[in-house]
């Protein structure tokens, strides 16, 4: 039963939802929701450049192969896949529903579960660290470009590409390099207090959400997305999953990776990042349109955690099983040494 278990980010997420649904920030209040949600933001990627140390990015580059693969399912198979479902449309969904699709298949992959996952399952820890965190920093990067390339071939982006990537750089780079040239003094402290750090993280996108889905409301997002509109995001969020998680996994087993690398390709390739995505929507696109677009990000997030915790405690169970199979051919070896 445990992967019908909703996540408790996921249920403080349905929360904020729910209480910009009947108390959405209006008047006088949005113009401090949104100077509060800069802030968050800002202070979110000054921790996560705090948090990422220079060992971890020059340890990446020794496994170069797998963390090759890992790049191009993130940044090259996800977009290429989110272009395909606009092209086919194969339901008749709103067009913020499909730039939302879009727009989580150009997102950096998520740090924390990815490694938990790979951790969990008994995969290469150590690559799945060098992996992700690279993902996380060069998304910084890339998924800007991405977005201002894909989505100006999938559809009418608004705004002006360059302008908006600078305000990604100004607003989530400019606070990463600084955190990062900042751990001299403060990585200490970071890391003493991981916990606290998590919780700012859960605290910046809980406020992004709330303001986003506040706008969303008093402009009407219920009037226009309905129960069948959900069920089409999980179904489409599903069928995503399933094929970049049998992509790679027939791309790990073809290039010769071991087992553990298999398991560190699949968990860190194949999951996009909510901590990154949600600030960044908020950058990219009118306030009144955010609410809808990170719907499919929000509800690929729960399905990626629910499937790769199955997947994962399918590959400790399988660990398990070799471990004690192999447990008494260990005891008859010590007792004959005896």
């Amino acid at each position: 039963m445990g992967i019908l278990r909703l996540d408790p980010m996921m249920v403080k997420l349905l929360i904020a939802v729910l209480l910009a649904t009947f108390l959405p920030a209006k008047g006088g209040f949005v113009p401090f929701f949104e100077w509060l949600t800069t802030a968050a933001i800002a202070l979110l990627f000054f921790m996560h450049g705090a948090r990422l140390s220079r060992e971890k990015i020059i340890a990446g580059s020794s496994h170069w192969r797998l963390h090759l693969w890992i790049m191009l399912s993130t940044f090259v198979l996800f977009p290429i896949l989110g272009l395909l479902l606009v092209w086919w449309h194969p339901v008749d969904l709103s067009d913020e529903i499909y730039t939302g699709f879009v727009y989580l298949c150009i997102l950096p992959a998520t740090v924390q579960s990815a490694i938990a996952f790979t951790s969990m399952a008994g995969g290469n820890v150590a690559a799945a660290v060098c992996s992700a965190s690279a993902s996380s920093l060069l998304g910084v990067f890339i998924s800007p470009l991405l977005v201002n390339l894909v989505m100006n071939i999938h559809s009418e982006m608004p705004g002006n590409g360059l302008e908006q990537i600078g305000r990604i750089m100004l607003q989530l780079l400019v606070p990463f390099v600084l955190g990062h040239l900042s751990r001299r003094w403060i990585g200490g402290w970071v890391e003493r207090h991981r916990s606290l750090i998590s919780k700012t993280d859960q605290t910046s996108i809980l406020l992004v959400v709330y303001s986003a889905f506040s706008e969303a409301v008093v402009n009407g997002i219920w009037h226009r997305v309905g129960i069948m509109t959900l069920i089409w995001i999980l179904v489409g969020s599903t069928l995503l999953l399933a094929i970049v998680l049998l992509i790679n996994l027939l791309a790990a087993r073809l290039f010769g990776f071991n087992r553990a690398d298999e398991i560190t390709i699949l968990f860190c390739g194949s999951k996009k990042s909510l901590a990154n995505g949600v600030p960044m929507a908020n950058i990219l696109f009118p306030a009144a349109a955010v609410g809808i677009i990170v719907l499919p990000l929000m509800i690929f997030h729960q399905v990626q955690l629910m499937v790769c915790s199955f997947i994962a405690q399918r590959y400790k169970k399988k660990n398990d099983a070799a471990l004690k199979a192999n447990a008494p051919q260990g005891k008859a070896v010590v007792e004959s040494q005896k």
